[in-house]
């Protein structure tokens, strides 16, 4: 028995062993990453450093930041047994220039973002003007809301933003055709509504486009592991789409630029910030139009994330690849994109709509056992009425 036990000490040892050497390997290759700026395992980085030295002050005008950017904080993992990476207040986000916080008026999780107006002039306009009445009222408007402007006392160039905690749109995964059709429309509403109050977002990109899940988690997830819950204790469930309907948002007009009304054909300089790939781009340098370059923007995010990625959407290639047309005055305006959006899926059987949204890497194996528990949840949501375009409860 007690040989058994040694054994298995050793074994602990060697476990225990391995993960300080993992531990060790991950904070060398995120001190390499961000210039060498962590002073430990999951200590904070030099832009981190920054708004825990404004700790105290955004705490006086309402937003509380996480225990790990406290002037006195101490990790929890400190004089303990603990694998940092398994503690709560190790998590950050990666992202430069954001952090979380909670809105101390009523809790709200929100998200700051660090901005200098020098550099992105038109960011702050945009967002307001997005978010003024009545813009912000209507549903066709699926830009993020800027919630509040703060200027930091001590640095004249440093604004900082307040957005609500929003997630990956494609995360969790689409389950149902519906519901991807749902959210291809709301982005094509979306960007039509920019378009049509002469705002052009000029980075449109896959990253750019995020959505307001709140209604689908019963519990509030942990913005910095979107799987986790907040308090980091175990896995937050959620809803599915169907029952929920998400809206979706465009987010982060750091680029983005509004037009005067008369101004029919602005043109800027090829400065988009995100993918360099848009055909104009490569040929010349000469300033273009940005409204057909946000339809290609919009059209390869949708072919990268959605066709590549899903079976049974054919039905949307014919439209998705005249948005990626080469020449740009070929390209369909926003307009055109949803009068022909919208007779193709009204075209859809129900039981289309309603088929599961099948990735094209998913394992053929377990594709019966997945297909069936689809059609159980589905008869549930026919039981409920629920529709199978989830925002037609809302239009």
């Amino acid at each position: 028995m007690g040989f058994f036990a040694l054994f298995d000490k050793k074994l602990r040892a060697q476990k225990k062993a391995e993960e300080a050497e993992e531990s060790r390997l991950e904070f060398e290759r995120i001190r390499r990453a961000l210039g060498a700026t962590i002073a430990f395992p999951g200590g904070l980085s030099q832009d981190e450093i920054w708004w825990r030295d404004h700790f105290l002050w955004l705490k006086d005008v309402g937003y509380q930041l996480r225990s790990r950017h406290a002037p006195d904080w101490v990790p929890s993992w400190q004089g303990t047994d603990k694998y940092y990476a398994l503690c709560e207040d190790s998590w950050h986000i990666y992202a430069t220039q954001v952090v979380s916080a909670t809105r101390t008026s009523d809790g709200a999780q929100v998200v700051l973002k660090r901005i200098q107006p020098s550099d992105h002039p038109h960011e702050v306009e945009v967002g307001q003007f997005l978010a003024s009445e009545p813009l912000r009222e209507q549903r066709e408007n699926h830009c993020v809301q800027l919630l509040d402007v703060l200027q930091v006392p001590d640095e004249t160039d440093v604004t900082i933003l307040v957005l609500p905690l929003l997630r990956p749109f494609d995360n969790p995964p689409f389950e149902t055709i519906g519901e991807i059709i749902d959210f291809a429309l709301q982005v094509f509403e979306g960007l039509q509504f920019m378009h049509k109050h002469h705002v052009a977002h000029r980075d449109c990109m896959n990253l750019n486009i995020m959505m307001d899940p709140m209604q689908m988690y019963p519990h509030p997830f942990h913005p910095c592991r979107p799987s986790r819950r907040l308090d980091g204790n175990g896995r937050a469930k959620h809803r599915s789409r169907t029952e929920c309907h998400p809206r979706y948002l465009f987010i982060d007009f750091g680029i983005s630029r509004r037009y005067p009304a008369s101004e029919s054909a602005p043109l800027e300089p090829p400065i988009w910030g995100g993918y360099k790939g848009v055909p104009e781009f490569q040929t010349s340098d000469e300033p273009c139009n940005p409204f057909p370059t946000d339809v290609w923007y919009l059209g390869f995010a949708l072919q990268q994330q959605l066709l590549n990625v899903y079976r049974g959407l054919g039905f949307m290639e014919p439209m998705i690849s005249d948005m990626l047309q080469t020449d740009p005055s070929k390209r369909p305006t926003m307009d055109e994109v949803m009068s022909r959006f919208v007779p193709t899926y009204n075209a859809l059987s129900p039981w289309k709509l309603r088929s599961r949204a099948v990735m094209k890497e998913e394992w053929i194996i377990t594709r019966p056992f997945r297909d069936l528990i689809h059609w159980l949840r589905c008869l549930r949501f026919l039981w409920r009425r629920l529709p199978a375009i989830p925002s037609s409860l809302t239009m």
